[in-house]
């Protein structure tokens, strides 16, 4: 091996000893007595099978030299206690483990979870490389890992049993000692063999499980089923399913058919190595060469040598698979700052305004710049619209004033201060914003406007207000229960789907509203930023909420996006972007004197209205 092989393997190694160590620290957080006690069983229960192959023994003897009953007594309690011990240990040992997993599992979760809302942008979340990972961290919980916590005390109970019963078996012959150590050498090597297939299988079949698991969501999938019935896609989709499936069951038949010849070949070993320590063992004993409690005792010996290997060889593997797993647990939780974090502190209210300084910005290095070299100023107290064809980078400049993104270039102000030098939860604690790709809770309606503000979660008055001005207050209201009515139908079962106490669904529009009103639960904020507030409403419902958004922003500073230019056309100051640039700004009347671009698609939009069949 070269030396840079050496140094990968020994780097691998410790590698593998400091995730092992960090698992256990984990473990040893979580229920530090449940650990100790599991460790003390593990110890008692490796020593356990050589102590009552030496006590079968003895009594053994002693009955074949006609000792006396009283004689014999010592040793037949202690049988019985070590009887009673390996009996009632695997029950302790098991409720233990089953509780420190439970404790191990909640104390992940809470870390991973922690990790995860401790990325304060987005650009993580946008990494299909760290989706996998966050994936897989999700699924290495406390019954994942019990290979690395329980499984290494089982590792370590058999490598007492198999040194002690070595150590038995050497006593009473050298020489079927060093038979039976080498006999298990193929077995070892064997095992870790089958491993690395079964890992390499694993890796290899993942794209087909994913693609299985892809296309049999979109099957069920309540957004897709509508365009799935439309076009006839079941079948089509269904044998895509089939086929990957087949793809990954050959794999895994594979790997099964050579385990199980691997195994055959192995137990003929055993069974032989087995059956001749038997034949030497009781021709000895004729010749006098041993007792008969001997020849008990090197029974059990090598049976019970055979399977702590065997039992070593597993534990080895299974632990190896799940170290890998806490990899991923452990590269999503040690994940430094995705933005430079300024140190908490309070940020003055807004008075003069939002600045944007040459800013320049794109999601990656290889692809186009979404902004150019932005200088827009948001005055205080005042409206501006963006407008804008689709990806002229409306919704980008949002992302950037939310600071879910840091400009590559130039510098984003507010009253003078570089918004990266402010907490990221502090300034998003004053800026409202109804996002065009908003969320709908399963939860109730109350909770869905709540979420806005969780300083008035529970503040039914305010939750009304915003859902009034909203213009959503009435269509609760007509629910079973009001604002405590569930808007969502995935929690019941079949029974209930028919009883509106359960659960109700909201059309579109009626969820854009609700969206709106979880936004203007921020009545205090300093910046309010619409992106697309009616898109699925009718004329008769945008026309009414515009009205209503017309008196909310009177004052405010706020930021509107919309693509239909007579929601706009109020704004103080209307902005047209155009491939990353401002290409004009001005009032309502100012731009469509200029005759520009927005006097073209005002004109455009206009003209759609006033004579369709001309469209």
């Amino acid at each position: 091996m070269t030396a840079g092989g050496s140094a990968a393997t020994t780097e691998g190694s410790r590698h593998r000893v400091r995730r092992l160590t960090g698992v256990w620290v984990l473990a040893f957080r979580a229920g530090p007595w449940l650990a100790a006690g599991q460790l003390a069983i593990a110890v008692t229960l490796g020593l356990l099978p050589a102590a009552v192959a030496w006590l079968t023994k003895f009594i053994i003897d002693g009955l074949a030299t006609g000792k006396s009953a009283p004689a014999l007594l010592g040793w037949s309690v202690g049988l019985a206690a070590a009887g009673l011990a390996t009996a009632a240990a695997p029950q302790l040992t098991t409720y233990l483990g089953t509780e420190q997993r439970r404790r191990l599992d909640r104390l992940m979760q809470d870390r991973l979870y922690t990790a995860v809302n401790s990325f304060q942008g987005l650009s993580r979340f946008e990494s299909p490389r760290f989706l996998d990972t966050l994936r897989m961290a999700s699924q290495a919980t406390g019954g994942a890992l019990a290979p690395v916590t329980t499984g290494v005390l089982d590792v370590g109970r058999a490598v007492i049993t198999a040194l002690s019963l070595t150590a038995t078996l050497f006593v009473l012959s050298p020489v079927m000692t060093g038979i039976v150590l080498a006999a298990a050498i193929p077995a070892l090597v064997a095992q870790i063999l089958l491993s690395k297939k079964r890992l390499s299988m694993i890796v290899s079949l993942s794209p087909a499980v994913r693609r299985q698991i892809f296309y049999g969501r979109l099957i069920t999938d309540l957004q897709a089923v509508k365009e799935i019935r439309l076009f006839g896609l079941g079948d089509f989709f269904k044998t895509r399913v089939l086929a990957e499936l087949c793809a990954v069951q050959a794999g895994e038949r594979d790997i099964d058919r050579r385990v199980l010849r691997v195994q055959f070949l192995l137990a003929a070993l055993s069974a032989t190595v087995t059956g001749g320590g038997l034949i030497w063992a009781v021709r000895t004993a004729a010749n006098g060469g041993l007792s008969p409690g001997d020849v008990t005792a090197f029974v059990a010996a090598v049976a019970g040598v055979q399977a702590a290997l065997s039992t070593l060889v597993t534990g080895i593997a299974q632990g190896y698979q799940a170290l890998l797993m806490f990899d991923h647990f452990a590269e999503a939780t040690s994940q430094p700052p995705d933005l430079p974090c300024a140190p908490p502190g309070a940020l003055a209210p807004l008075r003069r305004g939002i600045e944007f300084r040459d800013v320049w910005f794109r999601y990656d290095p290889a692809h186009a710049w979404v902004l150019q070299g932005l200088d827009l100023t948001l005055p205080y107290g005042r409206s501006v619209a963006l407008v804008g064809l689709n990806g002229a980078g409306k919704s980008t400049l949002v992302k950037l004033l939310c600071r879910l993104y840091d400009p590559d270039r130039g510098a984003i102000h507010w009253d003078g201060v570089d918004i990266r030098t402010v907490a990221p939860a502090e300034l998003r604690r004053r800026i409202g914003v109804l996002f065009q790709d908003f969320m709908a809770y399963d939860l109730t309606a109350a909770e869905n406007v709540g979420l806005g503000d969780l300083d008035g979660f529970a503040d039914r008055s305010r939750i009304e207000h915003a859902a009034r001005t909203a213009d959503v207050h009435d269509a609760i209201e007509a629910t079973a229960r009001g604002y405590d009515t569930l808007l969502s139908r995935m929690f019941f079962k079949e029974s209930d789907k028919d009883n509106p106490e359960t659960g109700v669904m909201l059309s579109g529009g009626q969820w854009q509203r609700l969206a709106l009103a979880r936004t203007l639960m921020r009545d205090r904020c300093d910046l309010l930023i619409l992106d697309e507030p009616s898109a699925g409403l009718d004329a008769e419902a945008e026309h009414q909420i515009h009205q209503r958004l017309r008196d909310h922003r009177h004052g405010r500073t706020s930021l509107l996006i919309s693509h239909r230019l007579g929601a706009v056309r109020d704004a103080d100051l209307i902005v047209v972007l155009a491939d990353g640039r401002i290409v004009e700004k001005g009032g309502h009347a100012e731009l469509m004197s200029a005759s520009g671009a927005y006097a073209r698609l005002f004109t455009l939009q206009a003209a759609g209205y006033r004579h369709p069949e001309k469209v």
